[in-house]
């Protein structure tokens, strides 16, 4: 019996073999035979019968409490980490996504796994860019509406429910935050991560803002119309790096990485403020 392949992607690429444990998805390697042809719930002995239960306040902490420990049990043991963002709109003939595709394997040459949010657009650029280099391609996906699939470009990848549980993981298992031009969805990770650094939740964090062009206006209303009113101090600035050279967020990631090692926790990244004032509540 001759088994047909299944035709290769648009781009060329074989789709490669995929299996999924629970929400977590692995690509690559062969199937788990063990699992073929079944699901969770059909190796699961259970009775029908009302399903208003699920639906509880009590039943959401425990569901929420099963997504930290499968996003914990799956990225404990990544090897040094960046997570990227970016719009999952910006098409494959764009520059952003050029810019995606040598980020990624930028990160990976120099030794960190890529973490994106598994999509499409300027997140499946940065994957991308990752495995065609050799490296791990991580995808953080999240349920909506309107979601596809992670990206064909992702190694190893896990969906979640809530964004909270999904933010948790971005900071926890990554260096730094490396921004692509994207829209709300990027910028709330943006402010997330910047509250985060500027609050001392999180020290020696980079968070680059790559492409001048494109979050020139931004980085203005933040120096003109929050510093320029005392709404944040001007030392915050120094927590955003803005850049268009690929060498130059590499060095920002090194640097701060080098002296978390050495133990310097400073909050910003041009240099260690004396007094950063009163912390945002």
């Amino acid at each position: 019996m001759t088994v047909e392949k299944p035709d290769p992607a648009p781009d060329g690429r074989r789709p490669r073999p995929t299996r999924h444990r629970g929400p977590i998805m692995l690509r690559g390697g062969e199937p788990d035979p063990q699992t073929q042809g079944s699901t969770t719930d059909q190796r699961l002995l259970d009775r029908r019968g009302p399903s208003d239960w699920v639906h509880t306040d009590p039943w959401r902490v425990l569901r929420i409490q099963s997504e930290f420990v499968e996003g914990f049990g799956l990225l404990a043991e990544l090897p040094r980490a960046v997570s990227v963002f970016g719009s999952a709109r910006t098409p494959r003939d764009h520059p952003h996504y050029a810019a995606g595709v040598q980020i990624g394997a930028a990160l990976t040459q120099a030794g960190y796994a890529v973490i994106t949010g598994g999509g499409p657009g300027a997140m499946e650029a940065a994957n991308r860019g990752a495995s065609e280099a050799g490296g791990l391609s991580v995808g953080l996906g999240i349920e909506l509406p309107f979601e596809q699939e992670l990206n064909e470009w992702v190694d190893v990848g896990i969906s979640f429910r809530y964004f909270f549980v999904r933010k948790t993981m971005f900071v926890k298992y990554a260096q730094a935050f490396v921004i692509l031009p994207g829209g709300f969805g990027t910028l709330d990770e943006l402010f997330e991560a910047l509250t985060l650094v500027q609050t001392r939740k999180v020290t020696r964090f980079p968070v680059i803002l790559f492409g001048s062009d494109y979050w020139a206006g931004l980085v203005h209303w933040i120096r003109t119309t929050l510093a320029g009113t005392g709404t944040i101090n001007a030392t915050d600035l120094d927590l955003i790096t803005v850049t268009d050279d690929i060498d130059e967020v590499l060095s920002v990631i090194q640097a701060a990485d080098a002296a978390r090692r050495a133990g310097d926790g400073g909050g910003g990244m041009q240099h260690v403020p004396v007094d950063q004032g009163p912390v945002e509540g």
